[in-house]
C-alpha cells in the first residue's frame, strides 16, 4: 500500500526523479552555455540512440541507401549529463529533448525538433518514404501521429514503472501494461493483412513505430519486458519486426549515437559512411 499523500502545493527538490533527476526538471531553458559543433554536411543531427533518436537515423540511413544526397553529421547528446540543457541545444529545441536537427542547406538554416516533425520534414525534403497519393499519404500520417501520441504510454508509462521506477507500484504497472498490450493488439490487427503499417510500402510510419514496438516485443528495451508482455504472441508484429530489422539501413541507423550494448554496435558520432567500419567503439577502444 502506498501511503504517500500529495502536498497541497508541490515543490521541487533534488530528490525528485531518482536516477532521472539530471534529466527531468519542472522548468525550461538552458542551464549552461554550450555551443553545438557543426560538421561539414548540411544536415546536423544532435541526438542519442533512444527509440526517438533511432527513428531519425534510420530514415537518414534509408535515404542514403536509396541514393539520396542526405549525408549528415550526428553529434552525441548525453542526456544523463544534461547536454540537452546547453544553450546551443535549447536554441534548436526549446523543449530540451532529443533528437534535434539543423538543416544548413535552407536559407536561413532551418531548425526541426520533435522526432515526428523531423521524419516528415526529411521525407518531404527528399520526396521519399511518404506517398504522394492523398489517401496513402494520409494513412501514413495517421500512423505517424498515432505513434507520437501513443508512445508516451509505453515509454513514460509502462517502461518507467515496470523497469526504471525505484518502487514497483502494482496499480501503475497494471494500468500501463493494459494500455501497452492494447496498442500492440492495434498494431497486430493492422499488420494482419498488410506488409507494412500503412500498406504495402515501407514508409516513415514504419520507421517511427519500429524502434518502440518492434524492439519492445523482441527484448530490445526495458529488461525482460518482452516476456512480461508476451511479445511473441503478436505474430504479425513479430513478422514485421523481423523484416525491418533485416534492412541494412536499419542496422546502421540504430548504431548511431549509441552508447550502450556491445562496443561493436556503438557509433557515438557519425560523420561519414566509413565510420561504421572504422569508428565504432570496439575499434576506438581496441
Amino acid at each position: 500500500m502506498n501511503d504517500y499523500t500529495p502536498p497541497k502545493v508541490w515543490t521541487w527538490n533534488d530528490k525528485h526523479g531518482g536516477e532521472f533527476a539530471s534529466i527531468n526538471r519542472p522548468v525550461a531553458g538552458p542551464t549552461h552555455d554550450r555551443e553545438l559543433p557543426v560538421g561539414k554536411h548540411p544536415l546536423q543531427l544532435s541526438s542519442l540512440a533512444t527509440p526517438n533518436g533511432q527513428k531519425v537515423t534510420i530514415l537518414l540511413e534509408e535515404l542514403l541507401e536509396a541514393g539520396h544526397d542526405a549525408e549528415y553529421d550526428a553529434w552525441l547528446i548525453r542526456i544523463g549529463e544534461g547536454d540537452q540543457f546547453g544553450s546551443g541545444f535549447v536554441e534548436i529545441n526549446p523543449n530540451s529533448k532529443i533528437p534535434a536537427l539543423m538543416d544548413h542547406s535552407a536559407n536561413p538554416p532551418q531548425r526541426v525538433f520533435e522526432s515526428g516533425a523531423i521524419l516528415l520534414y526529411l521525407a518531404e525534403k527528399f520526396g521519399a518514404f511518404l506517398p504522394r497519393d492523398t489517401a496513402a499519404r494520409t494513412e501514413t500520417l495517421n500512423w505517424l501521429f498515432w505513434q507520437m501520441g501513443a508512445a508516451p504510454f509505453v515509454g513514460g508509462g509502462f517502461g518507467h514503472f515496470y523497469h526504471y521506477a525505484p518502487v514497483k507500484i502494482e496499480y501503475a504497472i497494471d494500468r500501463y501494461t493494459m494500455e501497452t498490450k492494447r496498442q500492440l493488439d492495434v498494431l497486430n490487427r493492422q499488420l494482419a493483412d498488410r506488409r507494412f503499417i500503412a500498406g504495402e510500402d515501407y514508409t516513415i510510419a514504419d520507421m517511427a513505430i519500429w524502434p518502440w514496438y518492434g524492439r519492445l516485443t523482441t527484448g530490445g528495451v526495458y529488461g525482460d519486458a518482452a516476456t512480461f508482455l508476451d511479445g511473441a504472441s503478436y505474430e504479425h508484429v513479430a513478422r514485421w519486426t523481423n523484416e525491418i530489422a533485416a534492412r541494412p539501413a536499419v542496422q546502421r541507423g540504430i548504431m548511431v549515437n549509441k552508447t550502450s550494448g556491445e562496443p561493436s554496435e556503438q557509433l557515438w558520432e557519425r560523420h561519414s559512411a566509413e565510420d561504421f567500419q572504422t569508428k565504432t567503439q570496439d575499434k576506438i577502444e581496441g
